[in-house]
Parts: C-alpha cells; sequence; structure tokens
C-alpha cells in the first residue's frame, strides 16, 4: 500500500498554513454573512466561497452551489463570551448562505459514496477569525482533494463545505438533499477544529486527535482512525470518544437517517481556551498537529475506498 504512504505525503503544511492566514486574517479576517470589508460588496463568507470554489476547480473539479436561508445569531451579553450565541433578534435580517459540493465519481462503485466535510463559516456573533473553529478543516478538506484530484477512487469522492455559525445549520439541509436524493453513504469525516487543545497540551507538544462516534458503524470509523494512525506512524495522540446524541454536521446525517459518521476535534471536550473568541487566530494554530489530522483522515478514506477496511 505503498500508493497511501506516497499520498500522506503530499499534504503540503505549507499550503494548509498560507491557506489557513488567507481565510483567517489577510486579506478576509472572518468568514460571516453579517460583515464585508470596507469598500466591499460582498460579505467576508461570500468572499471566502468565491475563493474556496477557485481552488477546486484549479485543482480539476466541478463545483456546485446549494443556497440555504440562514441569520446571524444574536449575542447574549449575560453569558460567558464563548457561549454568549444566542437566538436571532426580532426583526434580524435573512441571508443566504451556500453549501459548495465537489464531487470525484467512482470508477468501480460509484453508488457509494465517502463524504468529507467542514463548516466554513466563522461565529457570526462574535468578531472571531475563528482560525480553529473551524478555518482548520476547512484547509485541511481542500488539501485532501487537491491531493485526491488526480487519484484513480472506487468509490465516489465528495467534498462539502458548508456553515454551522449561522442558524440553521446548513449542513442539516445538505444532509435532508443527500437523503431525498436516496444517497449511499459508506462513511462520513466531519473536520472541525483539527489540533484544537488545551494549554498543557500546548506546552506538551502533543499532537492530538479525537475521534468522535454516535453509532456502532461510528465506533467502526473511530477503530479505523486509531489503525491508521499506527500503521503508518503518524504521529497523533489518537483516541476516540462515545457521544451520548447526535452533534456537530455529522450529527446532521446521522439525523437523516445515515450512521456511518464521526467527527475529527483536536480534542474533547474542547478544550482551545480562544474558542468562540477574537484571540482565535491563525499565528496559535499548530500547523503540524493539523497536517498529522488531515493526514490519519486521508489514510481513512483511501482504506474504505480500497476497500481494506
Amino acid at each position: 500500500m505503498s500508493f497511501v504512504t506516497d499520498l500522506l505525503e503530499k499534504i503540503d503544511g505549507g499550503r494548509i498554513r498560507r491557506d489557513l492566514f488567507h481565510l483567517s486574517k489577510d486579506p478576509i479576517p472572518f468568514r460571516k454573512l453579517n460583515y464585508a470589508l470596507p469598500g466591499h460588496e460582498k460579505s467576508t463568507l461570500h468572499e471566502a466561497d468565491d475563493w474556496i470554489e477557485g481552488r477546486l476547480r484549479s485543482c480539476g473539479y466541478d463545483t456546485e452551489r446549494e443556497a440555504c436561508t440562514v441569520q446571524a445569531f444574536g449575542f447574549d451579553p449575560t453569558k460567558p463570551k464563548s457561549s454568549a450565541y444566542a437566538p436571532p433578534p426580532p426583526g434580524a435580517p435573512s441571508y443566504t448562505a451556500y453549501n459548495i459540493y465537489a464531487k470525484k465519481v467512482g470508477s468501480g462503485r460509484a453508488g457509494e459514496t465517502i463524504l468529507v466535510l467542514a463548516h466554513k463559516d466563522s461565529q457570526s456573533w462574535v468578531d472571531s477569525p475563528g482560525a480553529y473553529d473551524n478555518c482548520v478543516g476547512t484547509v485541511a478538506t481542500l488539501e485532501m482533494a487537491r491531493v485526491l484530484s488526480n487519484y484513480r477512487n472506487c468509490r465516489t469522492l465528495l467534498f462539502l463545505f458548508c456553515n454551522e455559525e449561522h442558524t440553521p445549520w446548513t449542513s442539516v439541509k445538505a444532509a435532508e438533499n443527500f437523503a431525498s436524493r436516496g444517497g449511499n453513504l459508506v462513511a462520513l469525516f466531519n473536520l472541525d477544529g483539527l489540533g484544537g487543545k488545551g494549554e498543557e497540551d500546548i506546552a506538551a507538544g502533543r499532537k492530538t486527535n479525537v475521534t468522535l462516534y454516535t453509532t456502532p458503524e461510528g465506533k467502526n470509523l473511530a477503530d479505523l482512525m486509531e489503525k491508521v494512525n499506527d500503521h503508518y506512524e503518524i504521529g497523533l495522540v489518537q483516541r476516540s470518544c462515545r457521544r451520548e446524541h447526535p452533534g456537530d454536521d455529522d450529527g446532521s446525517f446521522i439525523k437523516a437517517g445515515y450512521s456511518p459518521c464521526v467527527a475529527n476535534i483536536g480534542s474533547f471536550p474542547y478544550s482551545d481556551p480562544q474558542y468562540h473568541l477574537e484571540g482565535d487566530v491563525p499565528e496559535r494554530v499548530d500547523i503540524a498537529n493539523v497536517r498529522m489530522a488531515a493526514q490519519a483522515t486521508l489514510a481513512s478514506v483511501l482504506w474504505l475506498d480500497r476497500g481494506l477496511w
């Protein structure tokens, strides 16, 4: 399986870093529908959408947009700032958010789909760059799509860039529409907060990843993440954790009837001290950790595609 090792080595930390800074500092400081840069007509999230689509198309993908009506969350000053999101106030405007898809149809078992997704928006109720939440997942998914662009896949590979920091989550519509089309989902990996961890792990230099699962089929994917981390000596401090109830964007698909869904995240409970704050800046991101988590996810995708697991 040297082809797997070759593809893992192509995950480029330098490109991850450049894309991260592009989408969470300069030229795009946030990714939200209720903020536009001075003199710009489009919101920063729509500008990010255009850039993400451009990167995917430069790799040879056709892209598709799915329009969703959303609102920005309100802000409740009585709560801790990291959890101060609230229902939109009366009369709050609505916006159009987009799910962005890139598909690579399989050459053998095209009716079976492996889905990698990340929410691309930053927090609508605070001016946070959202570097860990969730620019890292966005750029890691982009990097996986780039690496796989010339790979001859057996199953269909689907990449989804959705929105979770506005309401309602647009992954709900994505999941419902996938189900209405009779989609056959083999596996789903939600990349969210890769490498985000607490001060103790940061100080110790640990490269962490937690695979969250809700169902037995999800547990199978969590076991696969542990297997490939060990097999390829990726070096993650990898563990898995069962959630009692579906959550986050992977949970949207579980609620739509799909069981083989997991989320990869840097820590659980999530312990980044700058979570949902203005200090979630790209300079703090552990790029090596993000690269390793992307490699382990990519290895899992490849094993599933080739029927090795």
